[in-house]
């Protein structure tokens, strides 16, 4: 849990003692979830002997059934303290996941158990975003954002490089199940480390109306499609996130069936580019400062659309691995450079009082897109063949730049929240 702290000092920009805490908290759980990538639908097939409609089921319609039930939990966490929140969610995904291992040992796993934890996880994940994007904001004063943004995505794809092999090492040995036992600990650790976090929250003002009203549940989505430079934003990240991981599945077929490649040359292919994402990350405040914070954000939003048409032209062999790795090096440099922006732009923009809501509909919106584009471009695949698929995404991503704000609007000033001492 020290890491983030030490690591803070090491980059010569300190964000005080509660952010370290916040970041290694951050780490910790990131590390796990990577540790235990692909365990759910792993333990599927191997453990349940569960079939593709099945597996495929497992992981949308857990996103989309997750998004569903998130969208109550926006209100509810706007006007409650943020660090009680961001423990509870934590603890709530240690106890759902570990039900699993539980269970398997007692011999009563069901593809039902998986398929509800799955969903209680992704509810969860949304209301931790939002809070967590909250808490950041009355954390940190403003110029310090960017700086903090950075740090969370250049964890983000550390932990995609070192989490994937471990984690395959992990299950070689122990199996899939021993990889959830390591998720859900590093969701006890986070929560320890964010209670560590300690300071003084301020609670967030009521409205005059106690109790929660159905039309409160638009709060978010209303806010977000009001704003000029919020709504074009809010179009382009759920597109482009549904586009990219749409083409996936097929990918994966592609190459895994099709093409022959061998299941460590897939790993490979997706590992390896990763290290742009922490490149990118890197750079994003030294280009934020010399060219502006809206020019970044739509050169590199731009840039990222660019990448993902080429997949279509995959072939086999040597040729073909260094053209899928070329491809999504650029497409994840661009990314890490990308992301820190973008979640730094949205913060200032988005009122105090109004940030968990908004988080939480953007949340709620790019998981149930993913989870609908995913299920729509699996039937292309099989109507119009794998490669055409996939090529058909990459074209439709050229568009999405059109979405990127075209204007920087200066964001309203309001009042700095009450912050604690560190």
């Amino acid at each position: 849990m020290r890491i983030g702290h030490r690591l803070g000092n090491l980059l010569g920009h300190r964000l005080g003692r509660q952010f370290g805490w916040l970041w290694g908290a951050y780490g910790t759980s990131a590390l796990g979830t990577w540790l235990a990538f692909g365990a759910f639908p792993l333990i599927a097939i191997q453990v349940l002997h569960a079939g593709p409609a099945e597996v495929a089921a497992l992981s949308a319609v857990g996103a989309a059934v997750g998004a569903a039930v998130a969208v109550p939990l926006g209100p509810w966490v706007e006007f409650r303290r943020k660090r009680p929140v961001l423990i509870a969610m934590d603890l709530v995904r240690f106890a759902a996941l570990l039900t699993i291992p539980v269970a398997f040992a007692l011999g009563v796993l069901t593809y039902l158990q998986l398929l509800l934890v799955s969903v209680v996880v992704a509810a969860a994940d949304i209301s931790f975003r939002a809070a967590s994007g909250a808490y950041l904001k009355t954390l940190l004063p403003a110029e310090d954002l960017l700086v903090a943004n950075a740090r969370f995505e250049s964890t983000a794809w550390t932990t995609t490089i070192i989490g994937p092999p471990l984690g395959g090492a992990a299950i070689g040995l122990l199996g899939p199940v021993a990889t959830l036992v390591a998720d859900a600990v590093s969701y006890l650790l986070s929560a320890l480390g964010i209670r560590a976090t300690g300071g003084h929250e301020p609670r967030p003002e009521r409205r005059e109306a106690a109790r929660m009203r159905a039309g409160d549940l638009l709060d978010g989505w209303r806010y977000i499609l009001a704003d000029a430079t919020l709504r074009p934003l809010f179009f382009n990240t759920a597109l482009f996130n549904g586009l990219v991981m749409a083409a996936q599945p097929l990918l994966a077929v592609l190459m895994l069936g099709r093409l022959g490649f061998a299941p460590w040359q897939y790993g490979l292919a997706f590992a390896v580019p990763s290290i742009g994402g922490l490149l990118g990350s890197r750079l994003a405040r030294p280009l934020v400062t010399r060219f502006g914070q809206h020019q970044v954000l739509v050169v590199a939003g731009a840039l990222r659309a660019l990448w993902p048409v080429g997949l279509a032209f995959l072939g086999p062999g040597t040729g073909g691995l260094m053209l899928v790795i070329g491809v999504e090096l650029g497409l994840i440099f661009c990314c890490g450079v990308f992301n820190p922006v973008y979640t730094t732009y949205r913060l200032e923009r988005t009122a105090t009082d109004r940030v968990a809501r908004t988080l939480s509909a953007w949340a709620v919106t790019t998981k149930a897109t993913t989870a609908l584009v995913t299920a729509v471009w699996g039937v292309l695949g099989s109507l119009l063949g794998l490669r055409t698929a996939i090529g058909l995404a990459g074209v439709l991503l050229l568009a999405t730049p059109l979405l990127l704000p075209r204007h920087d609007h200066t964001p309203q000033h309001e009042p700095e929240p009450a912050r604690s001492h560190t």
